[in-house]
Formats: structure tokens, C-alpha cells, sequence
């Protein structure tokens, strides 16, 4: 071997300029029910070190009120191009470049109405129903491929989990991260929130709702008082219902918050001791708050509730159809990864064992990620052995994709 070959095969991805890695595309997928969603492309650039993983497609599926930063904020995006995946970065309905003003602006341009739901009025089972089945569609189109590996995150794993189980040609594999499969299991502060939380109290109710409404803060801080004691004894006017959850905001402030602790020693202890969903300690600051300034997004009214409903019923189902995902676990044979933190309180050994027992995958990988919680595994300092263990579940799909899965030997 020579020199330059040597050196070549010791690459790291430390080593390489993210940028040389991949051209960036996007394109459009419409679906059934009216949508463009838009997906951005990171195609895989040949390079002079091995990539072993070279033009096998992915699709990247994020979570609640998140759009593509939640993948790209750290470096979980260019880890897999590393290994030649070629990454394809799904923005559900009106997230990121999937926004409602693009639905209005596409509506415009190809002289048809925008979509019946494009007024917040969306839940979960428009993710699952329309949302992924154009993606995954989409993706075989563009990568002229008859399976596709998926990912997702937190939400976007329980899609995963639901159409794996239903569609059990579709996929080479799946890998989930941070994805409950039974929400709210050994999780006290979700499941209190379930109960007592919006579509309950009446009184929070009408806050989000007053929320919504407001164009200014002087204006929100000399009603908002009012607004919520005269609507506290009875059901919330229908004006005062939320219509979404203004998470970009919040966590915009959040990020401006997160720049002062880092001159303020008391805020610094303060942010530290926030724990509940991500360990600092695991990731960059620079990213976390570019996470914050620029990954979060409106949530609407019903997938608030949706979830809500599931963690108060212990149940994951497509309520439009009556599939119960939990259910389909069983169903799914094709090779799984299902990955979460030690400390996550939403995707736990508790909440995510089911699907492990259920499904009837050759290859199944189970792992806690010490010390990370539920945010940080897509963007903190553990992301490259998970994507070590992506690529082992790409590489026995690769090699086992025209064998048929080992059945169990039955005794006469």
C-alpha cells in the first residue's frame, strides 16, 4: 500500500471540510391531501478514502415542532455523509421550508386552492398519512431505488415505527432515536401535563389562546391577566382556544436567554440544573443555540392533543384509520436500530421496550447512549457512535438484502 493510500484509509471525519462532503439539492413532493413538502438533499461527493455506505439513500424524519436543524445543528448530517449516505431531510407540513406561506405561495402559482388544513388545522395523522408516504415516495423516485433506509427523531421515530409496521416492503431498514413506543411510560412530568395540561385546563386554555392573538407585549401584558381569571371558571371562548403552540417563539427567547447565562454565573448554575430534556454538558453551545434561534416551529392545536390523548390513553394510534401502531410492532422484519438516552424521560428503557420484544427483526440493536438525554442525541458529542451504529445497520442490510430472514427451527 502506498503512502497516499495509507493515509487515505486513516481518514477521520475531523479531517474533512463538511462542505466537500456533498451538493446540496431540494426538491418537492406533493401529497394526497394537497401539501408541497419540501426536502433538502445532501448528495454524497466521491472522495479518496473509503466510504462504505456510498449512494445508499436515507431519509431523515425530525420531531415535534422541529424542521431540518434539528439534523444539521451538529454534526450528524456530515458524520453519515462521511460513510457516502446519501441524506435526504423531510420538513413536515408547515415546518421549515414546508411552511404555510409556501403552500399559499404554490396555491398561487399553479392556480389551485391551498390546502383545507392550511389554518393550523393538522394533527398527527396528516404526518403519518400524507406526509410520509409523498416522502418515502419521493426519495424512491429521485434515488431510482425500490427500498430506502429511514430515520427519525422523537416523533418522527413513532412515524417511522407506524409505517414500518404497515409497509413492510418499503424500507431496508429504520433507525429511531429518542422514539418512545409507548409515550409517557416512566415519565411523571408528561403524563401530569397529559392531565392537566392544553385541551384540559381551561385556564391555559386561554393563555395560549390570548398567545396567539396578541401582536405586542405591551398589549399581551395588559390583557392576558383579565383574559384568563374571567374564563377560569367555565370553558375558554372559542377565540381564546389555541389554535397552535408558538414553540419558535419560546425557544428564540430561550436562545437569548441562553447568551446572558453564559456571562452570569448565577444564570449559568441556573441553566445547568435544566435538565429535564437535554444535558449541556453534551453539546456545543454555539449549536444549541442556533437550535434554538432557527429549529423550532408552531405546532398546531390537534398534535398537541393527539399526543396528549396518547399518553393519557397509553396508546399510539392513527385515530383517522383506527391502525394501532403498537399493534403493527410485531409486524416489523426489516433491520432496526432503536436508539435513546440513559436520561431521557421520553424515550427510556421503560417507554421504548415494547417495540423492542414486539418486532420480528433479525437485526435489532437496543441501546441507551450514556449520559445523553433526549435533545442532544442528534446534535451533542455522542453523535458519532451513533452513527457508527447507523452504518453497522446499513452495512447487514447491504449484505443481507436478497436472503430471506432465519426462522426459527420447529420441532416435530
Amino acid at each position: 500500500m502506498s503512502a497516499q493510500a495509507d493515509s487515505n484509509a486513516h481518514t477521520t471525519v475531523d479531517d474533512v471540510e463538511f462542505r466537500a462532503l456533498y451538493k446540496k439539492t431540494k426538491y418537492v413532493v406533493d401529497t394526497a391531501d394537497g401539501w408541497s413538502l419540501v426536502i433538502t438533499r445532501y448528495r454524497p461527493v466521491r472522495q479518496t478514502f473509503p466510504q462504505p455506505l456510498f449512494g445508499e439513500p436515507m431519509l431523515l424524519v425530525h420531531g415535534f415542532s422541529q424542521n431540518r436543524h434539528a439534523w444539521t445543528s451538529g454534526e450528524f448530517v456530515k458524520n453519515l455523509l462521511f460513510f457516502g449516505l446519501d441524506i435526504h431531510i423531510l420538513e413536515l407540513r408547515g415546518h421549515g421550508k414546508s411552511s404555510l406561506a409556501f403552500q399559499r405561495e404554490r396555491a398561487a402559482k399553479f392556480n389551485r386552492q391551498p390546502p383545507a388544513d392550511l389554518d393550523w388545522a393538522w394533527d398527527i395523522d396528516s404526518y403519518f398519512l400524507y406526509d410520509v408516504p409523498a416522502a418515502v415516495a419521493g426519495v424512491k423516485r429521485i434515488t431510482r431505488r425500490e427500498r430506502i433506509f429511514y430515520c427519525g427523531h422523537s416523533m418522527g421515530g413513532i412515524l417511522g415505527y407506524g409505517y414500518a409496521g404497515i409497509h413492510p416492503d418499503a424500507f431496508d431498514g429504520i433507525v429511531t432515536i429518542g422514539a418512545p413506543a409507548e409515550l409517557g411510560k416512566g415519565s411523571l412530568p408528561l403524563k401530569a401535563l397529559a392531565w392537566a395540561g392544553p385541551g384540559i385546563n381551561t385556564g391555559i386554555d386561554a393563555t395560549l389562546g390570548t398567545l396567539n392573538l396578541q401582536r405586542g407585549a405591551g398589549h399581551l401584558l395588559g390583557q392576558l391577566s383579565a383574559k384568563v381569571f374571567k374564563t377560569a371558571q367555565g370553558a375558554a371562548p372559542k377565540s381564546l382556544r389555541y389554535r397552535y403552540l408558538p414553540i419558535d417563539a419560546w425557544l428564540k427567547l430561550a436562545s437569548e436567554a441562553l447568551g446572558y447565562a453564559e456571562e452570569s454565573p448565577v444564570l449559568g448554575m441556573v441553566r445547568k440544573r435544566i435538565t429535564w430534556l437535554t444535558r449541556w454538558d453534551r453539546m456545543s453551545m454555539e449549536n444549541v443555540r442556533w437550535l434554538l434561534k432557527e429549529g423550532g416551529e408552531k405546532e398546531p392545536r390537534k398534535v398537541v392533543d393527539q399526543f396528549l390523548r396518547w399518553v393519557r390513553n397509553r396508546e399510539i394510534e392513527c385515530y383517522r384509520t383506527g391502525y394501532d401502531f403498537q399493534r403493527g410492532f410485531e409486524k416489523i422484519k426489516v433491520p432496526m436500530a432503536i436508539i435513546f438516552g440513559d436520561l431521557d424521560p421520553l424515550a427510556s428503557l421503560q417507554s421504548t421496550r415494547s417495540v423492542y420484544r414486539k418486532a420480528r427483526s433479525e437485526y435489532l440493536l437496543w441501546r441507551p447512549v450514556k449520559g445523553n438525554s433526549h435533545i442532544e442525541l442528534t446534535m451533542g458529542h455522542d453523535i458519532r457512535q451513533i452513527c457508527y451504529d447507523i452504518k453497522n445497520l446499513v452495512e447487514y442490510a447491504r449484505t443481507h438484502r436478497n436472503r430471506s430472514p432465519s426462522l426459527p427451527k420447529i420441532n416435530d
